[in-house]
C-alpha cells in the first residue's frame, strides 16, 4: 500500500487546531456540563458555539461523504481526527461524530425515505437532537437471532412489545432505531425489521438507566427499556420488512472501527499520564522512570499502542480503498479484538504507576479499565470477532492430503535434492 505514514500538510494544520481546541475548550467541559444532557441550560449555552467553530473549520460530521451532508474526508483522516477526539469525553459530540448517532445517520441516509430523513436525519446531522440504537435484549445478549421484541401490523400502525437492554444514549435520545421481529416464521436472518420509534411514544418506558461506573454515575444513560403495546406509524419502517440484518451491517462495520479510533485516543491519554508520573514520582532517592520494571511497563505500552494505531490506520485505509465494509470484515474484526486488551493493559499499568492515587476516583484509570470491558462486549463480544477473523483467514489456505505438512523438512529436502540432482552429481556432492 502507498501510504507513507505522513499526513498532508493542510490536514495536519487542521489536526493541530483540533488538538489545541480539544485541550483548551472541550476537555474542561467534562467537569462542567456532566454527561449528555442537551436540555441542560449549561449545555445549550456552551456546546452549540463550539460545534459552530467545528463547522466553520469544515470538520463537522467528517464520517459522512458530501452526498450525505459531510465533507467526505475518508476513514484515514477520520482515524487521525478521532484519536484526538477520544481524549476528551465530549469531543465526538462537539464534532458531530458521536456513537450511536454516526451509525444511525448512515442507516437513515441509505435506507430512510425523504420524509424520514427530513424528520430525523437532518436534525441529527445538525446536532440538534440525539438518537439511540435499540437491538440488544436482556435474555438475548448479542445474539440477534434470539431477540424476542415483536412488532405486529395493526391497521396503519406497528404495535411493539418487548424489552431492550443496555441502550446507549436512550435517556437523552429523541428517537430510537429499534430491531424488532416482524415475521417469527421466517428464516433466522429474515425475521427482523427496523423501526423508528420516537422516545415520547406512549407504551415506551425506561425501566431504569444502568450505571457503568463503580463509584456511581448520575448521568448513566445505558437504558433498560420496555415496550408495552407501543404504536408507531407503518411509515416508520426503515428499508424493507425483514431487512434488519442487512441494514445493521451498514452501521456496525464503521461503528466498530470508529470505536477503535476513539479508544486509541483514550489509550494515548493513559500512556501520557503514565510517562509523566514515572518522571515526576520519586522513591528510594530516584524517579520511578529509573526503575527497570517501570521502564519495561512503558516500553511494552508504547509498542502495544503503536501496533494498535497501525492496525487501526491500515483498516481505515482499506475501507477507503474498497468502499465496501464486507471486504474489510476480517480487518474490522481484528481491530475489535485488539481494542479492549490494549486499553485494559495500558490503563492498568498507568494505574499501577500512580499507586493509591490511581485506584481513586481522582484519576480516570478505573473508568478506563471498566470501559475496556465494555469495549469487549459492545458491537459483539470479542470472542465472536475472533471466530469471524479466524474463518476469514482460513479461507485463504488449503488443507494438505499428505500425511505430513507441506513444509515438512524431510519432504522438502527430498524435493530439493531431486531438483538439483544433476548439479550435485557434477560436483560429486554427497547428498
Amino acid at each position: 500500500m502507498a501510504w507513507d505514514f505522513e499526513t498532508d500538510p493542510e490536514y495536519q494544520k487542521k489536526l493541530d487546531w483540533v488538538a489545541e481546541f480539544i485541550r483548551d475548550e472541550v476537555e474542561p467541559l467534562d467537569y462542567v456540563v456532566g454527561g449528555l444532557d442537551i436540555h441542560n441550560p449549561l449545555w445549550k449555552e456552551l456546546i452549540p458555539p463550539l460545534q459552530q467553530k467545528v463547522k466553520d473549520q469544515g470538520l463537522w460530521a467528517t464520517h459522512l461523504g458530501p452526498e450525505l451532508g459531510g465533507p467526505g474526508h475518508g476513514q484515514v483522516k477520520l482515524a487521525l481526527l478521532n484519536e484526538i477526539l477520544g481524549r476528551g469525553g465530549l469531543g465526538p459530540i462537539v464534532f458531530g461524530c458521536a456513537a450511536p448517532d454516526t451509525g444511525n445517520m448512515e442507516i437513515l441516509a441509505h435506507y430512510g425515505t425523504q420524509e424520514q430523513k427530513d424528520a430525523w436525519m437532518t436534525p441529527l446531522l445538525e446536532g440538534r437532537i440525539l438518537s439511540a440504537y435499540a437491538m440488544t435484549e436482556p435474555q438475548g445478549g448479542a445474539d440477534p437471532t434470539a431477540l424476542q421484541t415483536t412488532a405486529v401490523l395493526d391497521g396503519d400502525d406497528w404495535v411493539i412489545n418487548g424489552e431492550k437492554w443496555f441502550i446507549s444514549n436512550s435517556a437523552e435520545a429523541s428517537f430510537l432505531i429499534v430491531f424488532v421481529v416482524t415475521d417469527p416464521q421466517a428464516a433466522p436472518h429474515q425475521r427482523a425489521s427496523m423501526l423508528i420509534v420516537p422516545t415520547d411514544t406512549p407504551g415506551l418506558e425506561t425501566v431504569r438507566n444502568i450505571d457503568l461506573r463503580l463509584r456511581g454515575d448520575k448521568n448513566a444513560s445505558e437504558g433498560y427499556l420496555r415496550f408495552t403495546n407501543a404504536r408507531v406509524p407503518r411509515g416508520n419502517l426503515l428499508g424493507d420488512q425483514g431487512q434488519a440484518f442487512a441494514i445493521s451491517q451498514t452501521r456496525l462495520g464503521g461503528g466498530r472501527v470508529h470505536h477503535a479510533m476513539r479508544t486509541l485516543g483514550n489509550v494515548s491519554r493513559a500512556f501520557d499520564m503514565m510517562c509523566e508520573r514515572a518522571l515526576s514520582r520519586h522513591t528510594k532517592g530516584e524517579p520511578l522512570a529509573n526503575k527497570q520494571l517501570i521502564q519495561s511497563m512503558i516500553a511494552e505500552s508504547w509498542i502495544e499502542m503503536e501496533q494498535f494505531r497501525l492496525l487501526v490506520l491500515r483498516t481505515a485505509w482499506r475501507i477507503d480503498q474498497y468502499q465496501d465494509y464486507k471486504k474489510v470484515r476480517g480487518d474490522i474484526a481484528a481491530v475489535k479484538v485488539a481494542m479492549p486488551g490494549v486499553l485494559n493493559r495500558i490503563a492498568s499499568r498507568a494505574l499501577q504507576i500512580h499507586g493509591s492515587l490511581g485506584v481513586s476516583s481522582e484519576m480516570p484509570f478505573v473508568d478506563m479499565i471498566v470501559s475496556s470491558y465494555t469495549m469487549g462486549l459492545a458491537d459483539g463480544p470479542t470472542e465472536v470477532h475472533k471466530v469471524t477473523l479466524a474463518r476469514k483467514i482460513l479461507r485463504d489456505y488449503e488443507a494438505t492430503d499428505d500425511l505430513f505438512p507441506t513444509r515438512h523438512i524431510p519432504k522438502l529436502r527430498e524435493a530439493a535434492l531431486a531438483q538439483y540432482a544433476d548439479v550435485l552429481a557434477k560436483h560429486g556432492a554427497n547428498a
